[in-house]
């Protein structure tokens, strides 16, 4: 295993742990290239009957990150963990879990769970304890095994694994179809109230690097739909830290679409008539600074999208419900028989924001109400709902449309067919809307495209980011892989889904782009970080291009590319995931001679250069772990 460690013995070499903020890591990156494997943490109950894991949105860790080393606090049942992974060389970390017990609690063990990607590592050869090597397929990985040992290392053709621990223990195979994936003991058996348990692991990879030049192939002779700009959302949460992310924002980028709350609990709190109150200074505080926000957007010509969170409890069926219950279950239905008072009183307060603020709100939605958060509806009552406000919208001479949608994320498209299929509400809805917290993969984002082309409609982004659960460990906001990934899934839904606008959530303190100025507990000065870098880099983009086709050669990369043949204007986006290497784009038209290069990254912050397109091709470089955009001049 010597001499595959040595591959990447010269030049710069680093380890980078991806560890994500509840504990789980995907891998250490050398040169930006990934060398993958998965490691959760575990927690078996008396004959692997009950297992818990850490995962994504099924606990409510914290992070944070001390210089080289990353920390995540989180609980599963009775226990609480706590892992430390800190970067000691190349391609090295050290991976501490330290779990102490509230309870005495029966349990098979506490595990880290490894899974090394069979594509990679099926054919390995397979040591433990500097044994002799020996072909993992004679291996036994089709049935549950196990094996005492302290070291393991695995080589494979173009990576090699290898994990240390501080004991030896038992180690458990257990066979799974994509991976393989084993489990080192933390500690076995039963655990102890006020009882420490603590490991450590030492884990080391390395492979090729893969630095093969990639090509870009643009075909302008085709466009899809027309891309108004990167937007963003205001609502407005923290009075004393939003209007500085808020003045910041619309001072340094480009804000095409912006979608505001409607406070309808404030707006219209009781069954009595909605406010006809002239002086706007005697509206309650909440209803008057998000009218406010409308109008400022309104007076910068950026359309408005208004939705409603919170109704009030005279429109909904039952107590309000803010959270899940203990089934599950978020949010409200709407009362049938309070509908046509609902209909007032969401069009009053529309026209109330026309008369009194100059606004002409483009689309009203209920924010997530395929989920309930917090107007719950099926995909029929969405449909009801569409079409009555929207006949009761026109009948007050109001031209506001209806969101189709507005889901929590990508993967509830079935919500919105009743009434993407009913003639009778298709005059009534302006644009279709999802969020994108989840349902990342390419074929469900097709869906979304498919209902745009079947309806004819725009589509809006209306929630953009990764992780809707952030808010609970602010502090992943400033790491690289969370500012890569956000602006890789925005290349990605640009690409796939075509939409008219992406809303950042938000451009405000909640989720901000900035840090400093007293947010998320950071009172240093404000300024800019790397993801809001990455949004004003893509909110550069000219307003109106139209999607076009393009094709690359690198499965690290993530491509979009937007132009129109009249103003011969063209933008490439591109997130390059991997290693720096060569590119060489194709297909530019003839008249573009030259080309506008941004960088962002870690290091780098819009760096600005100058690329020079002959016969239609162009040469550059793209940086490891970059958003490169190219926009012609």
């Amino acid at each position: 295993m010597i001499a595959l460690f040595m591959l990447a013995g010269t030049g710069q070499v680093f380890a980078q742990a991806e560890l994500m903020p509840y504990g789980n890591l995907n891998g250490i990156r050398i040169k930006g290239q990934l060398m993958p494997f998965g490691t959760r943490i575990a927690v078996a109950g008396p004959g692997w009957k009950k297992v818990g894991f850490t995962a994504k949105e099924k606990q409510k860790p914290k992070f944070e990150r001390k210089g080289d080393e990353e920390i995540v606090n989180t609980d599963i049942d009775s226990l609480h963990l706590t892992e430390t992974v800190k970067d000691i060389g190349k391609g090295s970390i050290k991976l501490t879990i330290t779990v102490s017990s509230h309870e005495d609690t029966p349990l098979d063990g506490i595990y880290l769970s490894v899974g090394l990607p069979k594509l990679v590592f099926n054919n390995s050869q397979f040591s433990s304890d500097e044994g002799p090597l020996q072909v993992l397929t004679n291996f036994s990985l089709e049935n549950e095994h196990q094996l005492a040992a302290s070291a393991m290392s695995f080589l494979a053709p173009k990576q090699s694994f290898s994990i240390k621990s501080d004991t030896t223990a038992e180690v458990l195979f257990k066979p799974e179809r994509e991976f393989i994936r084993f489990y080192l003991p933390v500690h076995s058996g039963n655990v102890v109230n006020g009882q420490i348990y603590s490991r450590s692991f030492e884990i080391r990879v390395n492979g090729e690097i893969d630095q093969t030049p990639a090509v870009l192939q643009l075909d302008t002779s085709k466009h899809g739909n027309v891309f108004a700009g990167f937007g963003g959302n205001f609502r407005l949460q923290n009075p004393k830290a939003d209007p500085q992310v808020i003045d910041y924002c619309l001072k340094n980028m480009r804000v095409a679409w912006g979608r505001v709350e409607m406070p309808w609990s404030a707006w219209q709190p009781d069954t009595t008539a909605a406010p006809t109150i002239l002086d706007t200074a005697q509206l309650n505080p909440h209803v008057r600074n998000a009218m406010l926000m409308a109008r400022r957007l309104a007076d910068k010509n950026i359309p408005v999208i208004l939705t409603a969170w919170f109704p009030p409890e005279w429109a909904v069926v039952g107590k309000l419900n803010f959270g899940p219950t203990p089934q599950g279950v978020w949010g409200n239905p709407l009362s049938n028989a309070a509908l046509p008072r609902i209909y007032r009183s969401i069009t009053d307060y529309i026209l109330y924001l026309k008369s009194h603020y100059g606004v002409d709100v483009a689309y009203f939605s209920f924010n997530e109400s395929d989920l309930g958060i917090n107007i719950r509806q099926t995909g029929e009552e969405h449909d009801d709902l569409i079409r009555g406000l929207g006949a009761y919208f026109n009948s007050k001479g109001l031209k506001t449309k209806l969101l189709l949608g507005d889901n929590s994320d990508a993967n509830t498209y079935a919500f919105i067919y009743p009434a993407m299929n009913d003639a009778r509400a298709r005059p009534y809805m302006g644009a279709i809307s999802f969020h994108s917290w989840r349902g990342w993969g390419t074929e469900t984002l097709k869906k979304w495209a498919d209902a745009a082309r079947q309806t004819g409609l725009p589509l809006i982004v209306g929630e953009g980011s990764i992780d809707a659960a952030a808010w609970e460990y602010p502090a992943y906001f400033q790491e690289q892989s969370y500012a890569l990934e956000e602006i890789n899934l925005y290349t990605r839904l640009l690409a796939i889904c075509q939409p008219l606008s992406i809303l950042q959530w938000q451009l405000t303190a909640d989720y901000s782009p900035l840090k400093g100025g007293g947010i998320f507990g950071d009172n240093g000065p404000i300024e800019p970080t790397q993801r809001f870098w990455n949004l004003k880099q893509l909110a550069s983009t000219p307003k109106d291009l139209y999607a076009m086709p393009i094709s690359n050669t690198c499965n690290d990369f993530s491509c979009a590319a937007l132009g129109d043949n009249n103003t011969k204007q063209y933008a490439i986006h591109l997130v390059n995931n991997g290693t720096e290497r060569v590119v060489r784009l194709s297909g530019l038209p003839i008249s573009v001679k030259k080309l506008d290069i941004f960088i962002t990254n870690s290091q780098s912050a819009m760096k600005h250069k100058t690329l020079v397109a002959k016969d239609g091709l162009c040469d550059f470089k793209a940086d490891q772990r970059s958003f490169i955009s190219l926009i012609s001049r």
